[in-house]
């Protein structure tokens, strides 16, 4: 977001003054800008509010400036649509789930699908990593895919989509330019 600075010069130094309190709702790059107008107004600035403002906001600044290559979004879409065919799963074979343990279980399992994606969506780097391994390990379920393809068609198609959308996603995730991490 851009603050038009010339906007802020037409104020008054008492609205200049609530960009700069502490707690204030205004975007940081607003607030160094009120900073800024105010000291050429002559506003002596003691050296605490001079290290409060410019460093408190040159930071914020710096966290709103973070751009995610657009490769993580789309990784993390196709993770929560799969999270999301995972919910339909459950919903289509509910009658699996005769012990605690076993909901507990799938629960989790769904919580953690989920957990990556909002992990990827942030942009965190090292989540290709733990999907490899995890699509690794994935492959040792191999045959209860089969079996469930065989015993619950519509079940086992929807773990194959799953496994599609989690593969691209993957790919995604690695097409990502070094330089863009």
């Amino acid at each position: 977001m851009s603050v038009n600075k010339r906007l802020l010069e037409q104020k008054s130094n008492q609205q200049l003054e609530k960009y700069i309190e502490v707690g204030n709702r205004y975007v940081p790059e607003a607030n160094l800008h009120a900073y800024e107008i105010l000291k050429t107004r002559g506003r002596e600035f003691t050296d605490e509010e001079k290290e409060r403002i410019t460093f408190s906001n040159k930071k914020n600044i710096k966290k709103m400036d973070v751009v995610i290559h657009p490769n993580y979004k789309k990784s993390s879409d196709l993770v929560y649509l799969s999270g999301a065919l995972g919910i339909i799963n459950l919903i289509l074979s509910y009658q699996n789930f005769d012990s605690g343990m076993k909901i507990f279980t799938a629960i989790s399992s769904l919580a953690f699908v989920f957990g990556i994606g909002y992990l990827i969506s942030k942009g965190n780097k090292s989540m290709k990593y733990v999907c490899l391994v995890i699509l690794i390990l994935g492959v040792l379920t191999f045959p209860f895919l089969l079996s469930n393809l065989i015993n619950q068609p519509l079940v086992g198609l929807i773990n194959i989509i799953q496994t599609i959308l989690q593969i691209w996603s993957l790919v995604l995730l690695f097409k990502i330019p070094k330089l863009a991490e």
